[in-house]
């Protein structure tokens, strides 16, 4: 997908909607100058925090064996992954794609999650212009293969240390709330809502609440949007089929078994197919 969120964009109701050119106008320039401070301001957070990089560091050793960054492949703008670095906070033998057990985290771990610390190396990745300091989270790519046309375009703008979703709520919304906040951000994509974001994130962190998401959370979001979609691709199966039930009536009773919306090469069975993108 390559969808240009200055243009046009998907309200929380799921409708396309075009910006007015004033619109486009100031998001031109938030989103220059947003793209500028977020390389700065990463820069200069990762030479100021060095010291407690590297405390954070010798506590991740001292604490447990195993590396001290995680690295995972997320989704970031326009649905293309990249690998995301934080600090490990679980034992080095955990497997995040076992969701047949729990997650076993480290002392320092725990503290590090409750405290969002451990995403400090994400900062890397703003750096390097793979992340934003505000925007939707980036989840892993399961996510967005499970999800429909419209729920992709939050995927429109580059992925967040921190974004709306997370600041009204973190990890004790559902995902369609989450996906609905993240809609409405790029909706609304501006400074003053990204001062917004800001200021809601540090109440969260203060509160820890819904600070870790877990593999039982994450498998049940992604259940939840498989049979979310799935309901809505038999519904749109079912629209059509009735649909070409109607045509293939009325064109029988003028016996016409060809509609005049079709070409020569076109009949009705290539209309069903190509609606439901299968060819």
């Amino acid at each position: 997908m390559n969808e240009n969120y200055i243009e046009k964009y998907v309200d929380i109701e799921g409708n396309i909607r075009e910006r007015k050119y004033i619109e486009k106008i100031k998001m031109i320039i938030f989103a220059g100058t947003k793209f500028m401070l977020d390389r700065v301001l990463a820069i200069l957070g990762l030479i100021l925090l060095s010291p407690i990089i590297l405390i954070i560091s010798v506590l991740i050793k001292i604490d447990s064996k195993g590396p001290i960054f995680f690295k995972q492949e997320r989704t970031g703008k326009n649905g293309e992954d990249f690998y995301v670095y934080k600090f490990r906070t679980m034992i080095a033998e955990n497997d995040v794609h076992d969701f047949s057990k729990a997650d076993k985290h480290t002392k320092i771990g725990e503290i590090l999650r409750k405290t969002s610390l451990d995403e400090i190396p994400q900062l890397w990745s703003i750096a390097t212009a793979k992340m934003s300091f505000i925007g939707p989270r980036p989840w892993i790519p399961d996510y967005f293969n499970n999800m429909n046309d419209i729920q992709r375009h939050r995927y429109c703008v580059r992925p967040g240390l921190t974004g709306l979703a997370q600041a009204m709520g973190r990890n004790d919304i559902d995902i369609f709330k989450k996906i609905r906040y993240d809609l409405e951000y790029i909706e609304n994509y501006s400074f003053t809502q990204d001062i917004k974001v800001i200021m809601l994130t540090i109440r969260e962190v203060f509160t820890t609440k819904g600070a870790d998401a877990g593999k039982n959370t994450i498998q049940k979001e992604l259940e939840d949007l498989k049979n979310f979609n799935n309901v809505r691709k038999n519904v749109e199966i079912l629209e059509t089929v009735t649909k070409i039930a109607q045509l293939w009536r009325a064109n029988y009773s003028s016996k016409k078994y060809v509609t005049r919306q079709f070409t020569k090469k076109e009949n009705i069975w290539t209309y069903f197919f190509m609606h439901m993108n299968l060819i």
